[in-house]
């Protein structure tokens, strides 16, 4: 393989340890080998640092496994040009397995220019793509607490899904509270809690929530309805967290919502997964295969596995 860099580093990173290789050395000729291990420990990564430094290494690889490779990035991203390889890429040759054996084989590969990096965006939208997939998370909770109540009201007997459209929207909410806490609910209290451009009559609704609610009924909707009150209070303050991460991000936001389909929440997504800086993909295909929505290709002897082409 003809090298093309002159000092260059493979780690092999674990939960507790991280073996670098150093190969420098003329590119016409063999490289000298440098191996040393170091703890994933803060301190134990600044002294990797230090020591990648002090033989002057400039480009350094690592196999993009689990999460134990973020704290490698991060100690290192400012002073080196960093590549995370796809450990599926790089799979080394069969043979006896070990640490120092993956870390160098790592190194020759970079050291020939043989590894395309992963995409790995800067600090600010990593940042903004943690709040993003975690607010999705949320959200989801959120469905599910709201899919309990709806399975408890209809234990109960109570009707009310018949009539709106979203039983927690402002009406349905009121009512729902009602309910949890036990109120006698008359048609005079109805008529204050139902919005005036519900389209179900006051009588119609009063007849869908008279059902056989218990004691236990109750309980299992206020402990559902707490939580949901609880992510619904997270997800705003994620929401204010993720606006402000978006500040230096504006004009790219008010583009994305120009795109029918696409609303702020949207835009705040496909920055946080994909940046802002298209050049880091070689081509729309390769954005498309990122972004996850390129179907896949694959054929045998002529035929589609038409299955796994669907995304």
């Amino acid at each position: 393989m003809e090298a093309m860099i002159e000092r260059c580093v493979g780690l092999d990173v674990h939960q507790e340890t991280v073996v670098a290789c150093v190969l420098f050395g003329p590119l016409e000729k063999k490289p000298k080998k440098s191996i040393e291990s170091f703890s994933t420990t803060t301190s134990g990564l600044l002294k990797l640092h230090d020591w990648l430094a002090s033989l002057e290494v400039t480009n350094v690889v690592m196999e993009s496994t689990g999460v134990y490779w973020k704290p490698v990035w991060n100690i290192l991203e400012d002073n080196f040009q960093l590549v995370l390889a796809n450990a599926k890429h790089v799979k080394n040759v069969p043979g006896r397995k070990t640490d120092v054996k993956d870390s160098e084989w790592l190194a020759k590969l970079l050291r020939s220019g043989l590894i395309e990096g992963n995409f790995v965006p800067p600090e600010d939208i990593r940042d903004l793509r943690d709040l993003t997939r975690y607010r999705k998370k949320l959200i989801n909770n959120r469905t599910a607490e709201q899919n309990r109540i709806h399975k408890i009201l209809q234990d109960a007997n109570i009707k009310l899904t018949s009539v709106l459209s979203n039983i927690f929207g402002q009406s349905g909410r009121k009512i729902l509270e009602a309910i949890i806490n036990g109120e006698k609910i008359e048609m005079e209290n109805l008529r204050d809690m139902v919005h005036w451009r519900t389209k179900a009559s006051l009588e119609d609704i009063a007849e869908t929530i008279n059902g056989r609610i218990r004691r236990h009924h109750r309980d299992m909707l206020r402990y559902h309805w707490d939580h949901m009150a609880y992510l619904e209070k997270a997800i705003e303050e994620l929401e204010e967290q993720i606006d402000h991460c978006l500040t230096p991000y504006r004009k790219e936001v008010e583009l994305l919502d120009t795109i029918p389909g696409v609303n702020k929440a949207g835009a705040a997504t496909f920055i946080a997964e994909m940046g802002v800086d298209m050049s880091v993909f070689k081509s729309a295909k390769h954005l498309a295969s990122w972004a996850g929505v390129s179907p896949g290709n694959n054929e045998s002897a002529g035929k589609k596995n038409e299955q796994n082409n669907k995304r």
